[in-house]
């Protein structure tokens, strides 16, 4: 029985259940690395076939030799990284597996993969990644039964469970803030009634709107990213709606935009963010009141948000001296304004002992029959984090992670194909989703 060698690079909260996965197959052995050796000893601590090593993934000396003497390397690093790691298992050999999109800057080794005989799968988390599994099933049965499907929606969101939602924001970071906070201001795209819709990254929180997922949860929705592509990849040309977004509690997106308009989402350097300023002298600068006194700040606040209510603007005041950001309290200040911010939110908003997450995905299918009968289908994943054990998000993204790179490991037809690959068809998808369902991460289907 050969063994299979496994590099997994990055030690965050995804690694942990993705590796205890892979080691469950005796014939796996699992390394783990970043740059500090402790963590990644600590994060495998207790599992068979699995040892740590210190390594810099920007330093081709150390990535290459490492990458070459193994059959995959997991990249669960920022996916920025992903072209630099795709560049040296391109050298090595060494097959490929990420849970990021598909980047422009990764689709461009498509060539280079296939001419060294690699396989490069990638999208295989969560949210790009289980989204997929349901999405490929249900398209597929309804083009098996004649149906057409007119308009798609998925909305994903990684939150608190809600007796944890207890802050301004509604919102826990369970990953890096700074990655969190600027996934709500990137542009969107998406098809409506036929049409393309575009919403610069500004006014992305000013188009959220209540979403209706289950009952017992107040959720608001916004597209996220270009969906416009998932006409193709999924394989509905029938279809004239087509949104990807995002799901959060009620309120957050509103604050979210307020901080935005306030400057706290700048990641321009300032040369007079110092040390020693007060967050009220921060919050003065950023918005060019008369003083840093908290009558003047929030003078001007009320003038650069144009509160929609008086309600609304209570909350948000309140909502910003609960956060600090008009005390007199020194900053500890970073090269801008939303790292300086990120300083702070990462101590007041993180997940505490003994709380838990909430993972909800949903698909919604309006399905036109051969018959003129129209349809809803849903999909829909509510999954709670143990707070002994994995985070809900950890869990998902990590365990389908394992999966997925064990299946390719295994040699199955489907993941054997060279090049760039994503789950977007049966052969791939359905391996993935039923091992998934018995690992407890499954979408409930529903005729509406």
């Amino acid at each position: 029985m050969s063994s299979k060698k496994i590099l997994v690079l990055g030690s965050g909260m995804v690694a942990r259940p993705c590796v205890e996965y892979l080691v469950r197959d005796t014939r796996n052995e699992v390394t783990v690395a970043c740059r500090t050796l402790t963590t990644t000893q600590g994060l495998i601590h207790g599992l068979p076939r699995a040892h740590g090593i210190s390594l810099d993934v920007l330093s081709p000396k150390d990535l290459d030799p490492q990458v070459a003497a193994h059959d995959v390397v997991i990249s669960l690093v920022p996916y920025i990284h992903h072209p630099v790691v795709i560049k040296s298992a391109i050298k090595g050999k060494t097959h490929v597996v990420t849970t990021s999109y598909v980047s422009p800057a990764v689709r461009e080794f498509d060539a280079a993969a296939k001419e060294a005989g690699i396989i490069v799968l990638n999208e295989v988390g969560l949210d790009p990644g289980v989204d997929h599994l349901y999405a490929i099933k249900t398209i597929d049965e309804v083009h098996a039964k004649g149906g057409r499907v007119k308009e798609f929606y998925s909305y994903c969101g990684g939150l608190p469970a809600p007796e944890c939602a207890d802050n301004p924001l509604c919102f826990k970071f369970s990953w890096s803030p700074r990655g969190a906070l600027l996934s709500q201001y990137n542009p969107a795209v998406f098809l409506s009634k036929g049409e393309q819709v575009e919403i610069p990254a500004r006014d992305l929180m000013a188009f959220s709107k209540p979403y209706f997922v289950v009952d017992g949860y107040s959720f608001v929705s916004y597209p996220n990213r270009n969906a416009v592509p998932f006409r193709e990849f999924y394989n509905i040309p029938e279809a004239d709606t087509v949104i990807r977004g995002t799901l959060r509690y009620d309120g957050n997106p509103a604050f979210f935009q307020a901080l935005a308009k306030l400057g706290w989402l700048d990641t321009e350097g300032k040369d007079w963010l110092k040390d020693g300023l007060t967050w009220a002298d921060i919050q003065q600068r950023a918005i060019g009141a008369n003083s840093a006194d908290e009558s003047s700040l929030i003078s001007r606040i009320e003038g650069v948000c144009n509160f929609p209510t008086k309600a609304e603007r209570d909350r948000i005041i309140s909502g910003l001296r609960w956060m600090g950001i008009l005390s007199s309290q020194r900053a500890t200040v970073r090269k801008n304004l939303l790292d300086t911010l990120c300083t702070k939110l990462e101590k007041l908003m993180s997940f505490q002992p003994g709380e838990r997450d909430l993972v909800m995905l949903q698909h919604k299918f309006v399905v036109e029959w051969s018959d003129g009968k129209t349809d809803t289908l849903t999909s829909t994943l509510e999954l709670l984090g143990d707070p002994k054990g994995y985070s809900a998000m950890a869990f998902s993204v990590g365990t389908t992670c394992g999966i997925a790179t064990q299946l390719l490991l295994d040699g199955l037809p489907a993941f054997n194909t060279p090049g760039i690959l994503a789950p977007y068809t049966k052969e791939i998808c359905d391996p993935i989703r039923e091992i998934a369902e018995r690992e407890g991460i499954k979408m409930v289907e529903k005729v509406l």
